[in-house]
């Protein structure tokens, strides 16, 4: 009995923090340890008609083990968003430092791997950033992705 209450605690403090609002698209695997590089697509939740890829390493237990640190994936991400449909803009931010718009726990406390949307008003462009986001130490690994309306029918719904 003593040792399950600790274990069912540990298993709902996983599911409570490990935020999973994007949809895995593919999976394979990089190496013989049983690494992977996982893709996921979201739809970016102000911005209907954009989607955005992101593929990540995942650590396989294996590597985990052999190499500690075993509660967290490397910072390593690269993003793609792409209109797959009409452009309909709610209520963004205007601002130069924009908003998330989509955040998934690569460690089990600490560590996130973010999105953040900018809008870039002078070129009509959307930019997302992917980066790696913790409490003590930020990350220099970032990738860029953008989204022009040149030349589309944009809707604003402000």
């Amino acid at each position: 009995m003593y040792i399950r209450i600790p274990a069912t605690l540990l298993f709902l403090l996983v599911a409570t923090l490990s935020g999973a609002s994007a949809e895995e698209v593919g999976e394979f695997s990089n190496d013989w340890m049983g690494n992977d590089i996982v893709v996921e697509a979201f739809q970016d939740p102000q911005v209907e008609g954009v989607t955005c890829h992101i593929s990540r390493f995942s650590r396989s237990v294996l590597d985990r083990l052999s190499k500690g640190n075993w509660f967290e994936d490397p910072s390593n991400a690269s993003i793609a968003c792409r209109q797959t449909g009409a452009l309909v803009i709610g209520d963004i931010e205007r601002d130069e430092e924009g908003e998330e718009v989509f955040s998934d726990r690569i460690s089990l406390v600490f560590k996130s791997l973010a999105v953040r949307r900018i809008y870039d008003e002078k070129n009509q462009t959307l930019v997302y950033i992917v980066y790696s986001r913790q409490i003590t130490d930020g990350s220099a690994k970032m990738a860029i992705s953008t989204v022009s309306f040149w030349g589309q029918e944009v809707t604003w719904e402000d």
